[in-house]
């Protein structure tokens, strides 16, 4: 298989497994550890972590939320200028998730070319 799609798919189910146990944060440890381990080219090296992550974080809080109609999206969303929508919330919530994991998978790739430069 292409590596893009190796970590893609091990960014997610590692994601799913810590964020069992960990904060929102986790995410970020997960997105830096598979571009740490499963090297990626150029733009890959954000991209794919990003949209892994908001894939995830997307459908998950539709899960969590589809369990009370949204109700407490739905108040999110009006605290913030989102018009009491709870879709566009949830994308909000999967681009956020998305750049911190991007970031962390471009920092991850940077510490193994820095670890492969000192051998």
């Amino acid at each position: 298989m292409n590596k893009n799609i190796i970590n893609f798919i091990a960014t997610i189910i590692i994601a799913l497994i810590l964020s069992q146990f960990l904060p929102w944060w986790s995410i970020m440890v997960t997105a830096f550890a598979t571009s740490l381990f499963i090297s990626l080219k150029k733009a890959a090296v954000f991209f794919v972590p990003f949209i892994a992550i908001a894939l995830f974080w997307i459908v998950y809080s539709y899960i969590l939320g589809s369990g009370n109609d949204f109700i407490l999206a739905k108040k999110i969303a009006v605290l913030l200028p989102l018009n009491g929508s709870a879709s566009l919330l949830m994308f909000v919530t999967g681009i956020v998730g998305g750049i911190a994991a991007g970031v962390a998978g471009v920092f991850g790739k940077q510490c193994s070319l820095l670890l492969a430069n000192r051998n």
